[in-house]
């Protein structure tokens, strides 16, 4: 299916691994010039390498933690007027809402709510004066149902997901739609060490505790990076263009609920 978005320019946060880079991927594969970020920039490069070689468009590395005013400077200044931005960012890591500091809960709101929100200030007003933009975060299913240990990231997209609401509506006029899509148990380093986790505490082994949890689920199994990327870059598409405000959950069927 050819989704009508050769050409356009993407920016995609934290996309030399995981969801991400599955975003990265498939855009390209659309026909984007992308602009790819990651705080390791040897994984980065070699995920800019691959897309490289399997597409033929522009990709441009931006190393650095998408949490800095400075990384987010780079992205503008690799791609100043983007048709794409995909938000993207590392979560707090799990720990008991008893342990969290303050700090911590101010850089978790940060990394998950405000960074979104600022690239977003700085890259809506163009896409809606050129009449297309596409802004797609990825936030989590914990949004909807909680996830043990995850409180403060929850709470920190949950808010993001409650910001957004009313200003995607205000461009949808303008051609320019923001979703976000909640990812169930996706096959990702951060699913794993949970089930490390799990399986340390339950005393089973790693294979035990990853296959009680892919029971869970009514598909049967963890999702994919790449799956994750088409269903991202539909709703980047020219074809998506009357789907705005919402939740894409991603989950094999996991959340129990008919609406």
């Amino acid at each position: 299916m050819d989704l009508g978005i050769k050409g356009r320019k993407a920016i995609i946060c934290a996309s030399s691994r995981g969801l991400g880079r599955g975003c990265a991927m498939a855009l390209a594969e659309a026909g984007c010039d992308v602009v790819v970020n990651g705080r390791e920039p040897n994984s980065l490069h070699q995920t800019a390498e691959e897309i490289r070689r399997a597409y033929p468009v522009v990709v441009t590395e931006v190393a650095g933690d998408v949490s800095e005013p400075s990384v987010q400077d780079a992205l503008l200044s690799a791609c100043p007027q983007p048709d794409i931005l995909v938000n993207n960012n590392g979560g707090p890591p799990r720990r008991d809402f008893r342990d969290l500091t303050r700090e911590d809960m101010l850089r978790g709101a940060t990394q998950n709510m405000v960074v979104p929100l600022e690239l977003i200030q700085r890259v809506i007003d163009g896409m809606a004066e050129r009449n297309f933009g596409r802004i797609v975060n990825i936030t989590s299913l914990s949004v909807y149902m909680p996830i043990e240990g995850l409180d403060l990231s929850s709470g920190a997209r949950a808010g993001l997901t409650a910001f957004l609401a009313g200003v995607s509506r205000s461009v949808a006029n303008k051609n320019v739609t923001i979703n976000n899509i909640l990812p169930g148990k996706m096959d990702t380093e951060r699913l794993a060490s949970g089930i490390r986790a799990g399986a340390e505490k339950a005393g089973v082994s790693y294979e035990e505790q990853a296959a009680k949890q892919a029971a869970e689920i009514p598909a049967a199994r963890f999702g994919t990076a790449e799956e994750f990327g088409q269903a991202c870059a539909f709703l980047c598409s020219a074809h998506a263009g009357y789907i705005t405000g919402q939740n894409l959950k991603l989950d094999g069927g996991l959340y129990n609920s008919a609406f």
